[in-house]
């Protein structure tokens, strides 16, 4: 079997006037996150770590913050996208593990639709698919309430 790993990494600022969105999921929030797109941090992480194990680059090779067709983009038809990108050389998901560093607001009762969100978008069983949620105990950006960062880890398995 030849399987591949890859990881990924992203951070946003936490700003007024716009939706929190992570892992496809409206939360609500007094902020969201600022970004070209819909800003979806946890699913930009998840499209950095499919890309990175085959060696495909980043995100923003495919989806670039200075294309304007990408603003406000809905980070879950990209996930799409690069899924079947993935496909289409010959590979599948088999597990995914992310976690998300935020001190607010809490996500553990969101943790679930996160994960149902993610396994559909990728066509996979919620068991292949984890979400975690940490706080960084009041240090750094994140520890101060200023931005949301979301690490994850893929493990594609080759197909043909």
């Amino acid at each position: 079997m030849n399987i591949r790993i890859g990881n990924g990494y992203d951070i946003h600022r936490l700003v007024s006037d716009r939706h929190l969105i992570l892992g496809g999921v409206h939360i609500p929030h007094e902020k969201g996150l600022l970004g070209h797109s819909d800003a979806d941090v946890l699913t930009h992480t998840i499209m950095d770590a499919m890309l990175g194990a085959l060696a495909l680059g980043d995100i923003g090779h495919y989806f670039p913050p200075t294309d304007p067709q990408w603003a406000g983009a809905d980070s879950i038809k990209l996930l799409q996208a690069v899924n079947q990108l993935i496909k289409a050389q010959g590979w599948q998901i088999s597990n995914l593990d992310s976690v998300i560093i935020a001190e607010a607001p809490k996500l553990k009762i969101h943790i679930k639709s996160m994960c149902d969100r993610l396994a559909q978008a990728l066509e996979l069983k919620t068991n292949q698919v984890s979400v975690k949620a940490t706080t960084n105990e009041g240090l750094d950006s994140m520890g101060q309430r200023e931005s949301i960062a979301a690490h994850a880890v893929v493990l594609l398995v080759q197909t043909i």
